[in-house]
């Protein structure tokens, strides 16, 4: 098929299989009044069979599969020199992954080992399917905040939200859903984080003051520590500060460089070397300093002094199928029943809002790092979506806590000169190594010791750096930050954030419903004098009463001659039709000239289903000439 013959010639279209629609004899004024049309006969004519042929010879092809499996596309170009900076990206990884992991394993309310069941296999599946070097596989502290409030601290649920959230991933993938995080927009993300952040902190008060707490909201937990602040341990509390301090100290040393910036002798390299190293694994240091000092007071017969997280057990967890259900648990010796049983759809019921909310901010977290560390190169976030998927499903078989990129991990991974995925490789190995041999060394860490290192690290979330920006930018925008923020301390956090989408949405339909109108009073060449009404976007249906309004009271009050200015109106729907349709016969009664001018052709189409005496012109010329004319 060639393209129709309209007036106008262009050579790129020549010979191609499209076609072009312009109003012939007028001006073209932008690209904007051309449509392309993909021909689909060819795709009809062939039946199911065709397509289902063509869909899996598609599959199958070369470029997907290295879509699918970035791996065909890096270990071919691997070489020798990569070894070392992926060796040493693997292992700074690991030393900070290890105790993160213990740690927010007890944000998310359970044992240890869980924790630490999240950071080797789905490590090692990410080398195959992930598409950025500088995502590090874990969890993280917000979806173990996460897990701990959908999940309510137990191990069967926060498995089978692994699982579930995973193959929810996986199918958002595969229908290209990715678009969805566009709805989190910047505020809501920033006030989502910050709040984040300071429940976490609070969360972890009573490791630090050796205390008990309860709840799951800010609110909640705030006054839990009020009531029970009077039984703080003081020894607790001091190592907690200790380790603070220490470890903000060891944060600063990492970006501290000796000598001048470009050509530094060995001995400032070196320095700046050991300074990058030691302020890097400062949470390693500080789990193997603390659990030796908890050591040496067990030892000495002062195990009370400071409280430890006792027992973690040794070895590789069992590989087998999520729970899909849960048994009753009773009490051996009063017969009470501590746990109601549950069914599958019982347990999904539990998990609610959580199984699309955790999706959603699992993909902005692993998104956050592929682009800060991409350098311009374009991103898939289709790809991570599948990949952090699959995943989590293999995590969900090894009884792992939810996982996903981590930003500061993902900086700890670029800064060490990680070169390609198979640095996860290298981190899965020692996390597996710790599993089997280092277990009984993390019976003597102080709770405190851990819960230093999340403070440590959550009190940087708080983005209060983005108030100023945004209210020099645009105030409005601080509403649904400040309304994700404040809903997210005083409700469960997969509320709270729909809050924030909510209130944005909201803006949205606002301005879709009230577009602005720029009225200017014109006149021809003749000096005949008309009233030129330019919408600044389409006309949908909640916009169109109040566009309606708007032109009436403007023609009614000027009764001079009305061209509305559709340059900017690339869309339309029935009710938009049926307004345009009701506003020509007002018109047409007044006895008042209307003109359509630069009316998309699609648009007219839409418009003269319900009435074609409109009147679109596409040249000034004849626009002046039209107004020229005593009748419409």
């Amino acid at each position: 098929m060639t393209a129709k013959d309209t007036g106008h010639v262009n050579g790129a279209f020549n010979g191609a299989d499209v076609s072009v629609d312009i109003p012939t004899n007028t001006l073209y004024h932008t690209s904007r009044d051309c449509i392309v049309q993909q021909e689909e006969e060819q795709a009809l004519s062939g039946g199911w069979k065709d397509c289902c042929r063509s869909t899996w010879a598609n599959i199958f092809r070369r470029k997907t599969l290295e879509k699918r499996f970035p791996i065909f596309v890096w270990l071919p170009q691997y070489k020798k020199d990569y070894i070392f900076g992926d060796i040493v990206a693997g292992i700074s990884v690991a030393l900070t992954v290890i105790p993160q992991a213990l740690a927010y394993a007890g944000i998310a309310g359970l044992d240890l080992q869980y924790g630490l069941y999240a950071c080797f296999l789905g490590c090692f599946i990410y080398i195959f399917i992930g598409s950025s070097k500088d995502v590090p596989i874990g969890p993280t502290a917000i979806s173990a905040l996460l897990s701990f409030q959908i999940a309510g601290g137990s191990w069967q649920m926060a498995t089978l939200l692994t699982f579930l959230t995973g193959i929810i991933e996986i199918l958002m993938g595969v229908f290209r859903l990715g678009f969805l995080i566009d709805f989190v927009s910047g505020p809501v993300g920033a006030g989502f984080t910050s709040a984040v952040s300071l429940i976490i902190f609070s969360s972890q008060m009573k490791d630090l003051l050796g205390i008990s707490t309860s709840g799951n909201t800010f609110l909640q937990v705030w006054i839990s520590i009020i009531n029970d602040i009077h039984n703080i341990s003081w020894p607790d509390f001091g190592l907690g500060l200790i380790c603070i301090v220490m470890l903000l100290s060891l944060r600063a040393l990492a970006s501290c460089s000796v000598g001048p910036k470009q050509d530094k002798s060995t001995c400032q390299k070196l320095l700046t070397g050991i300074f990058w190293t030691v302020g890097t694994s400062r949470n390693a240091l500080l789990v193997c300093g603390t659990a030796a000092l908890g050591y040496w007071l067990s030892v000495s017969g002062n195990e009370e002094l400071v409280r430890t997280v006792g027992f973690v057990p040794k070895g590789l967890p069992h590989f087998q199928s999520p729970p899909f259900h849960m048994d009753a648990v009773l009490n051996e010796t009063s017969g009470e029943v501590l746990q109601e049983a549950q069914s599958f759809w019982d347990m999904v019921s539990t998990l609610g809002s959580g199984l699309i909310v955790v999706p959603l901010i699992a993909l902005l977290e692993t998104m956050a790092v592929v682009q800060a560390f991409a350098d311009g190169k374009p991103t898939d976030a289709t790809q991570e979506l599948i990949a952090s998927g699959i995943c989590n499903v293999a995590n969900s078989f090894v009884q792992g806590l939810r996982s996903n990129g981590g930003l500061a991990r993902g900086a700890i991974l670029n800064a060490s000169g990680v070169r390609t995925q198979l640095s996860n490789l290298y981190t899965s190995v020692i996390v597996i190594i710790a599993l089997l041999y280092l277990t009984p060394c993390f019976y003597y860490i102080p709770k405190a010791a851990l819960a230093a290192i999340i403070i440590a690290a959550v009190v940087f979330m708080v983005q209060y750096r983005v108030i100023k920006p945004m209210w020099h930018s645009k105030k409005t925008d601080l509403i649904p930050g400040l309304g994700a923020f404040f809903a997210c301390l005083v409700m469960p956090l997969q509320l709270g954030i729909l809050v924030g989408i909510g209130i944005n949405v909201i803006f949205i339909l606002y301005q879709a419903a009230r577009p602005k109108l720029r009225i200017e009073t014109l006149s021809t060449p003749d000096g005949q004098r008309y009233l030129m009404l330019t919408p600044d976007r389409c006309l949908i249906f909640p916009s169109m009463e109040f566009v309606r309004k708007v032109i009436n009271k403007q023609g009614v009050k000027s009764t001079l001659p009305v061209v509305i200015d559709c340059t900017h109106i690339y869309g339309a729907d029935f009710t938009a039709a049926k307004v345009i349709s009701t506003m020509v016969m007002d018109f047409a009664q007044r006895q008042q000239p209307l003109f359509f001018y630069n009316l998309q052709p699609r648009v007219a189409q839409v418009f003269e289903g319900l009435n074609k005496d409109l009147v679109a012109i596409y040249d000034i010329s004849t626009l002046h000439a039209k107004l020229g004319e005593k009748t419409t």
